[in-house]
């Protein structure tokens, strides 16, 4: 059973996640958690590379976290087609090969929710952004207190959820373990996902500073 899940895990899930995350309704979120990036950026949980379209011109280049070989490969065309130079560079965002103070920007989609640890994964960012640098995330978590219905329906679906979805948590706050580990929210946006199921689709969009 743990071969087969391992099976699942390096060669499907992947492909999986590069299907899901190429939907139609990311692209314009993506384009807004790109705007704004500048500068060398690290980009953690790159997955196969759907924001490479939308990295703007002020970006001089990305150095890519991801764990997944295939991820990396699925993501091939996209990185050759890029006028931004990307490389792969790390595979743990739990533990960045980056000196202090790399980096002036940092980018986060849909990542957080799957780190084993999201707080040590973000307070790494921070040691390797420089001082006053940021972060511009959108992940979906938990969703907004006000809609305990949908908190109910997301306590029973995540242990589902986590055993297909590569550990994928559905009632972790993306808030919460952002302004945990030190950061500074700037900007913020709340919103359920257009076409997905409420308990999957609370997103939150912003930029949080390093101070």
């Amino acid at each position: 059973m743990e071969a087969a899940m391992g099976w699942y895990a390096d060669q499907v899930l992947p492909r999986v996640v590069n299907a899901a995350c190429g939907a139609e309704v990311a692209r314009p979120l993506r384009r807004r958690v790109c705007a704004g990036l500048h500068g060398d950026v690290v980009e953690i949980g790159f997955g196969s590379g759907h924001n490479v379209p939308f990295y703007p011109p002020a970006v001089t280049r990305v150095d890519a976290v991801e764990p997944s070989d295939v991820g990396w490969r699925l993501a091939r065309d996209r990185v050759r087609a890029s006028p931004v130079p990307v490389r792969r560079a790390g595979l743990d965002g739990q533990s960045l090969p980056f000196e202090d103070d790399t980096f002036d920007t940092a980018l986060s989609t849909w990542t957080l929710c799957t780190i084993p640890d999201a707080g040590a994964a973000l307070r790494e960012v921070r040691r390797v952004l420089k001082p006053g640098g940021t972060l511009h995330f959108v992940e979906h978590g938990l969703a907004p207190e006000q809609d305990e219905s949908v908190r109910r329906w997301q306590r029973r679906l995540e242990p589902v959820n986590k055993r297909l979805l590569g550990g994928c948590h559905l009632t972790r706050s993306p808030v919460a373990v952002l302004a945990d580990a030190g950061f500074v929210i700037t900007a913020l946006d709340v919103f359920y996902e257009e076409g997905v199921p409420k308990p999957l689709a609370a997103d939150s969009l912003g930029v949080a500073l390093s101070p």
